[in-house]
């Protein structure tokens, strides 16, 4: 039995591979970007974005949150609901 399980195993990934060939491998030259990938030219943050951001954190803002500024397009969790109960400091679920 252990042996048709390694000889399958060892056939699936010899075929796999010969299927695969052709496909393109994300990550094998990171050092150089993609002509046709996709830019972010400019981020809009407008007034609705902040008071989201800033939910449950009184003025005058700390200069740690300073950051807000240079926010891009990326995921950060600051400015997403977190856990519920008592670790809901900022009152995102009330």
């Amino acid at each position: 039995m252990r042996l048709f399980l390694s000889a399958g195993c060892g056939a699936l990934m010899l075929l796999s591979s010969h299927l695969m060939a052709d496909y393109p491998i994300a990550g094998v030259e990171p050092s150089k970007r993609p002509v046709d990938a996709p830019v972010i030219e400019w981020v809009m943050r407008d007034k609705v974005w902040y008071q989201s951001s800033l939910t449950g954190v009184q003025q005058p803002y700390p200069k740690s949150l300073y950051f807000l500024d240079n926010q891009g397009n990326w995921h950060t969790p600051f400015n997403q609901p977190g856990m519920k109960g008592r670790y809901d400091i900022r009152q995102w679920h009330q």
